[in-house]
């Protein structure tokens, strides 16, 4: 999928900013990223309220291999592919996902900090090290012997 496709696709949504991400894009509305394009297709932000519609509809979590094992991504879902045809009933799910993808980032504001500690003000301060007197060395007397 290439940029222009992407704005294509979103026409009915209304505007969205595509940036580059890992092997394909991230797409966001009003700063909330809500979908990635990458090579194996399209996926949209999902949560407990909009999962149900993915699975209805036959679709996958994201999912990348390691190494070691296959990794799921349960935040991003597959979009079915019936929605690359219909752009006014894709622009229902691209608000849903970006619903899904808002409420996660309430889930994730930072609490109040707290004020940060202070150093406790009478830290110790270091006396200088007082100096051992050291021992004069009788001076050495060099001239000649008497033999």
């Amino acid at each position: 999928m290439d940029r222009d496709f992407l704005i294509d696709l979103f026409a009915d949504f209304g505007p969205v900013t595509i940036r580059k991400m890992f092997s394909g894009f991230g797409i966001s509305a009003d700063g909330t990223n809500f979908a990635l394009a990458l090579r194996a297709g399209l996926y949209f932000r999902a949560d407990e309220q909009s999962i149900p519609q993915f699975e209805a509809e036959g679709s996958k979590p994201f999912q990348y291999q390691t190494r070691v094992k296959t990794v799921t991504v349960n935040s991003y879902w597959q979009l079915p592919a019936r929605l690359f045809d219909d752009s006014e009933e894709l622009a229902d799910w691209a608000r849903a996902a970006l619903a899904a993808a808002q409420r996660a980032a309430l889930r994730k504001r930072p609490k109040a900090r707290k004020a940060p500690k202070v150093a406790a003000r009478t830290a110790a301060v270091k006396k200088p090290v007082a100096k051992k007197p050291v021992a004069k060395k009788k001076p050495v007397k060099r001239g000649r012997s008497s033999s």
